[in-house]
């Protein structure tokens, strides 16, 4: 895929959805966006944003949430799912963040991929929705569209991640774009290009899609 036809498809999910580029989860702090962040594996934004206004109200940045009660802090997270495993990597984060870096969450993803719960996807997310750099959010929606569009034939997101920097690199004037198709391609993934049921029909970059393509050819799209 040329740049020209990515920048069509970003177009057409914009038009799609307006605010579909902006990140869903509130936050006031680099470190409340890494702790949503880490909240949203397999929880949704709106479920994350319903919890976190009492969680940041309790502990509202690394220090306190280094020193939160434990049980206090897994039945605060509980309705998000995984809350025990959530809530241990939110305490060692924080911890790690206090005595590492001085309470100040780090801004380069090697530092921040080092703290516990955080993943290169969270650790992209943060640098670009809070320091503004460039970031390659890489999630299960992005990966699968990504797939079915033909973009990449790459599994892991390291090397999709690796495919998306060579059609935007970070030095390009536009590298914001990478971000946002993100965000797109997400909240596409959650209302039309769904998991095992995509709703081409509906699907506003279908011509770009090799999925599509290959259903039109045998015959079996609508």
């Amino acid at each position: 895929m040329r740049r020209k036809e990515l920048d069509e498809i970003i177009d057409l999910l914009k038009k799609a959805y307006p605010d579909g580029d902006k990140c869903s989860l509130r936050f006031d702090s680099a470190v409340q966006l890494l702790v949503s962040t880490i909240l949203s594996a397999q929880c949704t934004d709106v479920r994350v944003n319903a919890v976190t206004p009492e969680l940041f109200r309790k502990y509202p940045d690394a220090n306190a949430l280094a020193e939160a009660d434990i049980t206090d802090l897994e039945n605060t997270i509980k309705s998000c799912g995984l809350y025990r495993t959530k809530a241990a990597n939110i305490k060692k984060c924080a911890r790690m963040i206090v005595d590492e870096f001085g309470g100040e969450l780090p801004d380069t993803l090697d530092e921040l991929t080092k703290l516990p719960g955080t993943g290169r996807k969270t650790a992209n997310l943060v640098m670009g929705e809070w320091y503004g750099r460039s970031a390659y959010v890489i999630d299960t929606h992005v990966k699968r569209i990504w797939h079915l569009i033909g973009i990449t034939d790459s599994t892991t997101p390291e090397s999709i991640e690796t495919d998306l920097r060579k059609l935007i690199p970070p030095d390009d004037p536009e590298s914001d774009k990478a971000l946002r198709l993100s965000h797109l391609l997400i909240t596409h993934g959650r209302n039309v290009c769904i998991a095992n049921r995509p709703d081409c029909a509906s699907c506003v970059i279908k011509e770009h899609c090799g999925h599509y393509k290959k259903l039109l050819k045998s015959g079996a799209a609508k």
